[in-house]
């Protein structure tokens, strides 16, 4: 937990004194998010590829003051983007000391902070909130109920002696405890459609009503949501006056482009081990194959948690196949992408039909990536020298019980593989492991070129004429 300034008010008489105003959060966001975008700084720390599509909406819709809703398929960076809404946040806000809706001290909202307000005057206790703590988010799973979100009547209050029509004898839920902040609700058409109707209060009126009777709570939240577009018919949907009382519904997407795909990826990736940018693009255009296939059920998506799985699955292969060379430092190389497929052939939904042929079209695809990366990589390269060279006799093998310099030294000195690494991001002054990355891409590529051969076993790949 971040320190409170010890320079800040402690009552509701020096708040007064020192002239501080009260700010919805709608307009705190409004205002925060304006200076942010004068002053040229980014608003949106961490996400990636929405800069001309999914930011300039999500930005008209906060400055609009609207509730929003994202709308995408698993895996877009819904959830990501709803949770640096924090950072539009002031780092520190004003509360009553012991409130249980963080009631703004010169605007109490429930009885019990009205009636502690009139007793105590300026010598109301104030503490203050961090911007990580007005940021609430929930889940929406099949048994959620009302009292989760609204609140409910709190027996052990009732049995203190309250009448059951005290508003004082309500526990407040999820929403009311997140007054003067920011409320963040995954997955909404998971919720019951009954428990959605609760909401509709809260979102147009700002009051709630429990157990039949109606508490009015001014309460200032900002509503936002994620939802699949395929709920709507698939596992529910968001009932039409809800949506109605959505200000925007914005429409998220994966990365429109490899860069994108490959910083999400780098951004994202808790990497064991070494991967070049070439097999990060590989694996960026594996999963944009992956997307475009028609044997892979669309309607499902292809998360960014994929590539990001692809990325720390090759990491992993490349630290044990150093561990059982004695190479370092370990460094990813093509052959480590075979470990992709099987790793995570789960993670995919297939078209009905596809059944035992998953891995296939597995590997299809992921070969396919790795020509086309190669092709950019390496275009307009002559590569002649190197399929001479092999077919003259160097066979190069490959596999997790060969190094990198074993790798290169089946090779007689070809200008072509300084060329190769420099294309591949590395220089001939490099560890023999990134060296010997870019040549063996080279290589893949020639046999999937069919200028080569492979011939592989259990643990080792020999390319050859």
């Amino acid at each position: 937990m971040t320190p409170v300034p010890e320079n800040l008010p402690r009552t509701a008489g020096e708040l007064r004194a020192a002239g501080y105003t009260s700010r919805g959060i709608k307009t705190e966001i409004h205002d925060n998010l304006l200076t942010a975008l004068r002053e040229g700084r980014d608003p949106w720390p961490g996400i990636v590829g929405f800069d001309r599509t999914v930011l300039p909406q999500f930005e008209r819709a906060l400055l609009a003051g609207h509730d929003v809703v994202l709308l995408g398929e698993r895996g877009q960076g819904k959830t990501r983007l709803l949770r640096t809404l924090a950072g539009l946040l002031d780092e520190w806000t004003p509360v009553i000391e012991g409130s249980e809706l963080a009631e703004h001290p010169l605007e109490p909202i429930t009885p019990a902070s009205r009636r502690r307000a009139a007793e105590l005057g300026d010598d109301l206790p104030v503490t203050w909130l961090h911007r990580d703590q007005r940021y609430t988010e929930k889940l929406a799973t099949p048994d959620t109920s009302v009292g989760d979100l609204i609140g409910d009547v709190d027996p052990v209050k009732v049995a203190e002696g309250r009448s059951l029509g005290d508003p004082e004898t309500i526990h407040f839920g999820l929403v009311p405890r997140a007054h003067r902040g920011i409320v963040a609700i995954n997955e909404l058409p998971d919720l019951a459609e009954r428990i959605q109707v609760a909401l509709l209060n809260v979102m147009e009126e700002r009051d709630i009503q429990i157990r039949g009777y109606t508490l009015r709570l001014p309460l200032d939240v900002l509503l936002v949501a994620t939802a699949n577009p395929e709920d709507y018919t698939n596992r529910g949907r968001i009932i039409t006056p809800l949506k109605d009382r959505f200000g925007a519904e914005i429409r998220t997407h994966y990365p429109l482009t490899v860069e994108a795909e490959v910083d999400v990826v780098r951004q994202e990736a808790n990497l064991v081990a070494e991967v070049g940018e070439p097999l990060l693009e590989v694996l960026a255009r594996f999963v944009r194959n992956l997307r475009e296939s028609a044997v892979v059920d669309q309607r499902s998506g292809v998360s960014a948690r994929f590539a990001v799985a692809a990325a720390e699955t090759v990491a992993a292969a490349a630290l044990r196949r150093a561990a059982l060379t004695g190479e370092h430092p370990a460094v990813a190389r093509p052959v480590d992408l075979e470990a992709v497929p099987a790793v995570l052939r789960g993670k995919i939904e297939f078209e009905p039909g596809e059944e035992g042929r998953e891995t296939e079209h597995l590997v299809h695809l992921l070969r396919r990536a790795v020509a086309e990366t190669a092709r950019e990589r390496f275009g307009g390269l002559n590569l002649r020298p190197l399929v001479e060279a092999v077919s003259g006799g160097h066979l190069v093998a490959t596999g997790e019980r060969v190094p990198g310099a074993d790798l290169l030294a089946a090779l007689p000195e070809l200008p072509v593989l300084h060329e190769v690494a420099q294309r591949a991001g590395a220089s001939a002054q490099d560890e023999p492991g990134r060296i010997a990355a870019a040549v063996e891409l080279a290589l893949e590529s020639l046999y999937l070129a069919r200028q080569l051969a492979k011939d592989s076993d259990d643990a080792t790949t020999v390319y050859g004429p």
